[in-house]
């Protein structure tokens, strides 16, 4: 099992690092916003934080300027 983690571990990495940023970008943007389109911040940040990498997408798509 440790020679696998290895073998993983290149491809583990970019994907941790890309799921952080985007979740940190999403919720500093969302903090940063007065108003939203659809839902209200709170519910914004619980979509983001719970479904990791597919939530900040769906807040740029939808709450996007």
């Amino acid at each position: 099992m440790d020679i696998e983690l290895r073998e993983l571990l290149p491809f583990l990495i970019p994907l941790i690092i890309l799921q952080s940023v985007l979740m940190i970008t999403a919720l500093v943007m969302i903090f940063r916003q007065q108003t939203f389109k659809y839902l209200n911040r709170w519910v914004w940040v619980l979509i983001v934080i719970v479904f990791n990498l597919v939530g900040p997408i769906i807040y740029f798509v939808l709450e996007r300027r």
